[in-house]
């Protein structure tokens, strides 16, 4: 099958040169004898090598299941493939030195084009030691039928022949595991870039597809993504039941693609899940103290992930720096606000503006108080308790901020300016 290799085997780093058949430098005279015979059956094999691959083939049919569907689908590749192994191992049996560069050629290829194609390893070598035995019955066959008294020489050189065998089976394993490692990397980085590009937002339509097929995933699914930053998940992929349960409760489908500085998880929600369920360690433990977690909102579709990595990335951006879980769906007023600094930063000056010109010191404490107030509901009793200070001295500095602003915070829409200023100056002072 080797007219379709396809194997990344660098030149140069091609079969090993040992030698595959060690003559001793001096032979018994029974040796002699043996290898006579050896010779004298192995060039009956050659003139019939047709009939010989023929054999082998019924017995990769019958007795190897792996070959079954290779033998359906290329039966004139692989009879080749069979004929060509056995041409260099029988013409080693009469001239070792001179053939066997290339009897190692032969097996080497086939050892990668076999890997390439995804043979299970173990029926590759049962194919070769098929091929050895078959040799060795028809040289015995061949003796018995026209010398019979030769066949008890044949055990001389026995081992040889199956120190061949042996010595071809460890040359087929070690290509076969290096074209396997080749084949993963490449997987594996063609993996990478399609799960870059989905986060990057670049992939074409076209190949969503692929792209779903990789990971793995439902093109139509609904999905979240998960940004991570910080603490032992930062810089490297999660191992699933361990760190990835750090951030991901177990049995959700994710896919986990590393950055620098950065890790996404591409996470498949339930149709029945409204989002995400809470990232936890297991069950009820929070995720490792120094871990951002930025968590977007669930988007439909395989292609929207880009939007979806793009949201994540703003959650995370408003993790506090000792770590924690944000969730962009409730942050979605801070939210707006990121999305488009410019106008966060406008209408920050717009409606701080009067505040942010007085002496730092007392814009601060404005600044504080009414952004206190807020937090407490608009309750001057709970937002005094956080402040150190009476109920009353609040509701004066919160005074002092409607005259300077213009504004009045009994006017729901004004309120909602105020809210949005001071988070616009939180976030973009950050």
């Amino acid at each position: 099958m080797h007219h379709a290799v396809r194997s990344r085997v660098e030149p140069g780093h091609g079969p090993p040169t040992a030698a595959l058949w060690h003559a001793p430098k001096a032979r018994s005279l029974a040796d002699a004898d043996a290898l006579r015979v050896l010779h004298r059956s192995a060039r009956v094999l050659l003139n019939n090598l047709p009939e010989l691959t023929d054999r082998l083939v019924a017995l990769l049919r019958e007795r190897e299941p792996a070959y079954r569907s290779t033998l359906e689908n290329d039966p004139v590749g692989t009879w080749q493939e069979v004929h060509r192994s056995l041409r260099h191992s029988v013409g080693s049996l009469l001239d070792p030195r001179s053939v066997r560069e290339a009897a190692l050629r032969c097996s080497w290829k086939i050892g990668a084009a076999r890997a390439e194609q995804g043979l299970p390893l173990d029926a590759l070598l049962h194919a070769f030691r098929l091929g050895g035995s078959l040799i060795w019955q028809v040289l015995v066959e061949e003796t018995s039928r026209t010398a019979p008294e030769d066949v008890r020489l044949l055990v001389h050189v026995a081992a040889d022949v199956w120190n061949f065998v042996d010595e071809h089976c460890t040359l087929v394993a070690d290509v076969y595991r290096k074209v396997e490692r080749q084949h993963a990397w490449r997987q594996e980085h063609r993996v990478r870039l399609l799960t870059a590009a989905l986060l990057d937002g670049t992939s074409r339509i076209a190949d969503v597809a692929e792209t779903a097929e990789a990971l793995d995933l439902p093109e139509q699914g609904r999905y979240v993504v998960v940004a991570v930053a910080g603490g032992r998940l930062a810089g490297r992929a999660p191992v699933p039941g361990a760190d990835a349960g750090a951030v991901v409760p177990a049995g959700v489908r994710v896919h986990w693609h590393t950055g620098v500085e950065v890790d996404h998880c591409i996470v498949l929600v339930d149709d029945s899940d409204g989002d995400l369920p809470e990232p936890t360690t297991g069950s009820t433990a929070p995720v490792d103290a120094g871990t951002r977690v930025g968590v977007g909102p669930v988007v439909a579709g395989l292609a929207a992930v880009g939007d979806a990595r793009r949201l994540a990335d703003m959650a995370l951006s408003m993790c506090a720096d000792d770590g924690g879980t944000v969730r962009l769906t409730e942050r979605l007023p801070a939210a707006l606000v990121m999305s488009c600094p410019e106008l966060g930063g406008a209408l920050a000056d717009r409606v701080l503006g009067p505040l942010l010109r007085l002496e730092p010191s007392d814009r601060d404490i404005l600044l504080d108080t009414l952004a206190a107030w807020l937090d407490c509901d608009g309750s001057a009793q709970r937002a005094g308790a956080r402040l150190y200070c009476h109920r009353n001295t609040v509701l004066n500095r919160l005074k002092r901020c409607e005259q300077l602003t213009g504004r009045s915070l009994a006017r729901p829409a004004d309120m909602v300016e105020f809210s949005l200023a001071l988070t616009a100056r939180r976030l973009l002072l950050d």
